[in-house]
């Protein structure tokens, strides 16, 4: 009777334990800094690596033949070409902007876990109100607009997320059709992809 008495004695006591630790943080135990995962640290050479950009521009009678963007930002990367900021002739307008962000976790609030980096990624994706894309290797977004009469100037977004990195590609350029310009919003978003693993 006794061993009986201790044995339920013992195991009332780790129930206890374990339901007071789960009970002390549901109530709003503060998550630590060191519980949040911080954004990671992307390459300093991150729109160098995703090189000559001039083969995705429409083309004119001349001009350089290669194209490289200029790199701006620090924790997010901002990868820009075009007419007014790369000083490109070749192109009778043409303007892409790519934005590589990578996300790092984030306070859910009391009595939740922190976001993992991916989630905070994926929350800021998800909440797009571009349209998906089917078939694509990450999950993707796009949304196009035109402008003027012709039908032959188009603005194209691209959203694209691989687990912590969300990558916009803001592409304006004429004459162009607009798939064409989607094609290549989306070849620049997957560069962007693969080069800031």
């Amino acid at each position: 009777m006794a061993s009986r008495l201790v044995r339920g004695t013992a195991i009332g006591s780790g129930v206890a334990a374990v339901a007071g630790a789960g009970f002390g943080f549901a109530v709003g135990q503060p998550v630590e800094p060191e519980d949040i995962v911080a954004a990671r640290s992307l390459p300093a050479d991150l729109c160098a690596r995703i090189g000559d950009v001039s083969e995705l521009l429409p083309k004119a009678s001349s001009g350089p033949k290669s194209v490289r963007m200029v790199q701006g930002g620090k924790t997010a990367i901002t990868c820009e070409a075009g007419s007014s900021r790369a000083k490109v002739d070749a192109y009778t307008a043409a303007r892409v902007k790519v934005t590589i962000t990578p996300y790092g976790g984030l306070d859910a609030g009391a009595g939740n876990k922190p976001l993992t980096p991916e989630q905070t990624a994926k929350r800021t994706f998800t909440r797009s109100p571009w349209k998906p894309v089917q078939d694509r290797p990450y999950p993707t977004k796009t949304s196009r607009t035109t402008t003027g009469q012709a039908g032959d100037s188009w603005t194209v977004h691209a959203l694209v997320q691989r687990a912590d990195i969300v990558v916009q590609v803001d592409y304006t350029a004429n004459p162009i059709d607009a798939d064409t310009a989607q094609k290549a919003a989306l070849v620049l978003a997957d560069r962007a992809i693969w080069e800031s693993k």
